[in-house]
Formats: C-alpha cells, structure tokens, sequence
C-alpha cells in the first residue's frame, strides 16, 4: 500500500463541493484521513475565499488511475476544465505526494511543487504528517512549515469538519 496526499479546494459552494469529493474518495478509496480545514484569500486574482485540506489515502492504486480518478470527480463536481490558472473553483483535487515517489510525467507530477508555495497546501499536509519527509528536499513537512513565511496569505482555520473514515471522531 502506498500513503498518497491529496490537496483540496473549493470557493463555489466550498462546503458541498468538499463534502461531494471526500464522499467519492471514500467510496473509490476506501478509509479517508483528513486534515482540518483552512480558509484563505483566493491566489493570482479576486474571487471568494477557498477552503482547503488534505486527505490521507493508503492505496495499490497506480498514480495515473488515480489522477484519472480525481478527474472523474472533478467532473461530479462540474468543474470546467479551461486555459486559466486562476479562477474560483468549484472543485480542484491535486495528488500531492504518491508514497516517497518523484515522478514528472504528465498529467502526474509528484511532489506537487504547490506543497513548498502555497501555506494552504503546506499547512494542512504538516497537520497530518508532519514527520514526514519531503521527497526532494529530504526534510520533514513540519520543518517546511516551520520556515514558511505565510505573512502573505494568511490562513484561518475553519470550525467545518469533515468526519474521517477511519476514526469516530472528525478532524
């Protein structure tokens, strides 16, 4: 089995779109870790605030499936699929790391890059795995978290929860 983190976001009917992908990745999956939810000032142009988190999956699933997996639920959600980087989102699923595997061949690139960028993918990831190694780097989320420099996006943590699929308590 491979330990695979997801990166979610959504500022469309964040709340709906969320709950709709971790019901899909439950289903498709199987047990589904999650990490508390942050808001944040949307990246590259004006729009609505995103939620975001990261999801634990443990699978044999092969890295293209499962990027073809995300696609399919991007779809659920409606999601249109354009040349713009920076737009509102009603869903967007990224496959941030695939066990300690580094692969660049599109349409999967693991480490995501967005990890070490972006305080809402770094945040959430280090609330789940904090000891765990950067692929690359070879030093731990929490440490990357502990250097990042959020003054500029700042994140606020959410009172929504998600329940886990592998504890009764929410996360």
């Amino acid at each position: 089995m491979t330990r695979v983190y997801l990166g979610l976001g959504s500022n469309i009917d964040p709340e709906d779109n969320l709950r709709l992908a971790i019901a899909e990745l439950r289903k498709r999956f199987g047990a589904v870790r999650l990490s508390p939810v942050y808001r944040s000032a949307a990246v590259g142009f004006d729009g609505p605030e995103f939620l975001n988190l990261v999801a634990e999956i443990e699978t044999v699933i092969d890295p293209a499936e499962i990027h073809r997996q995300l696609e399919d639920i991007h779809a659920l959600a409606g999601r249109e699929r354009g040349c713009e980087k920076y737009l509102s989102r009603r869903l967007d699923i990224d496959m941030l790391l695939y066990g300690q595997q580094c692969i660049q061949a599109p349409p999967v690139r693991v480490p995501r890059k967005d990890i070490l960028e972006y305080g809402f993918v770094l945040r959430p990831l280090a609330d789940l795995a904090a000891d765990l190694r950067h692929p690359l780097s070879g030093r731990t989320i929490g440490e990357h978290w502990q250097e990042f420099d959020c003054d500029g996006y700042p994140l606020v943590r959410s009172e929504l929860e998600f329940m886990s699929a592998d504890s009764p308590e929410s996360n």
